[in-house]
């Protein structure tokens, strides 16, 4: 994949990011994603880290995510409003770029609506890989809305999960959801309630959308040895979990200056101890140390995962030619002539 002139941009819209899963395959597509996940985080050290930019309303929330790892410069935009539904809308929608840092030209642009779904759920499947149990099979997936059903693809093709248990206070939304992914050949059983999704689960991921304080998971319905893939905590003043599972929990996070101000851990004090999955994954120190551990991955999202997907979808444009070339840089023939470049783009004075 290349430009043929330095004015076009790879523009990967919505059809052709879904005519890239489909030409890659869904499973296929999540694990070789959760792949570059995994390897960005051990290249954590090489990363600018900074907590997203915020703009944070009554109704919800607009960030940018920026990182670069010296050579390639990522960064998406990305929105998060629950009400949104109510009007037809997305909850997230996003979009994101990767430059090339040594001349600061884009290399890609991207839609990342449908790609943020993707990577979350690759990012958690990574976590889990390294948290969970061994051979964890059955997950209970609590909140069943947009993020629902890549979670449960990307369990399934990192680590074989293929029994779900699940439950929504839609029952459309788990009606849904089922649906979705009967022909994937997944053991399913709706549940009527969370306590009900909780009962012979290995893994336990919450991913609801509403922006408050709420009690998704209690105490009493976490057993040992359970692995909590939290998800939807991920800004200040929305969590999921009871305050008593994170005490008795190992828990480990992303960047904790970010998690601290939006994952679960806001409800614990400051100091509170915490490890970084880039150490886990890169062996510095271990994940699970004990199979009746509760182990709990406070999952906000990170800029490197974005930089990871966008990494990803680039190399993928390679082989399957699922983009358009967009005019998004002014070129010149004579860099220094822009103006001129912009008078010669005049239409010609008719003749009185």
């Amino acid at each position: 994949m290349t430009s043929q002139t330095l004015n076009l941009v790879p523009f990967v819209d919505v059809d052709n990011m879904m005519r890239l899963v489909h030409a890659v395959g869904i499973e296929r597509f999540l694990q070789e994603l959760s792949d570059y996940v995994a390897e960005d985080f051990r290249r954590w050290q090489l990363f600018d880290k900074t907590p997203r930019v915020a703009a944070h309303s009554p109704d919800g929330v607009i960030e940018l995510m920026p990182t670069s790892d010296g050579t390639l410069y990522g960064f998406k935009y990305v929105n998060g409003h629950p009400k949104n539904t109510r009007s037809g809308r997305q909850t997230v929608t996003a979009f994101g770029m990767l430059s090339d840092v040594d001349t600061g030209y884009p290399l890609l642009l991207s839609e990342m609506t449908i790609l943020t779904a993707l990577r979350t759920a690759a990012t958690s499947a990574v976590a889990a890989k390294a948290l969970a149990r061994e051979g964890s099979r059955c997950m209970a997936l609590i909140g069943n809305g947009a993020q629902s059903e890549f979670q449960a693809m990307a369990f399934r093709a990192v680590l074989g999960v293929d029994r779900l248990r699940l439950y929504d206070i839609d029952p459309e939304a788990t009606a849904r959801c089922r649906s979705n992914l009967a022909r994937f050949g997944f053991e399913i059983t709706a549940c009527a309630s969370a306590e009900e999704a909780v009962e012979g689960a290995d893994i336990i991921t919450t991913a609801t959308a509403d922006k408050l304080y709420a009690t998704i998971l209690s105490d009493n319905m976490v057993g040992a040895g359970v692995h909590i893939n939290a998800v939807g905590g991920d800004c200040p003043g929305k969590t999921e979990l009871h305050r008593d599972i994170l005490l008795r929990s190992e828990i480990f996070v992303e960047y904790p200056p970010q998690t601290r101000i939006e994952g679960e851990i806001q409800q614990l004090d400051e100091d509170y101890p915490v490890k970084e999955l880039w150490q886990v994954l890169s062996g510095q120190i271990p994940g699970r140390t004990d199979t009746a551990q509760v182990t709990l991955f406070d999952s906000v999202g990170f800029a490197t995962e974005d930089f990871s997907a966008l990494r990803y979808v680039r190399d993928q444009l390679a082989e399957h030619a699922c983009y358009q070339d967009l005019d998004l840089l002014a070129d010149p023939d004579e860099p220094r002539d822009l103006f001129g470049m912009l008078m010669r783009a005049a239409p010609a004075r008719r003749s009185a």
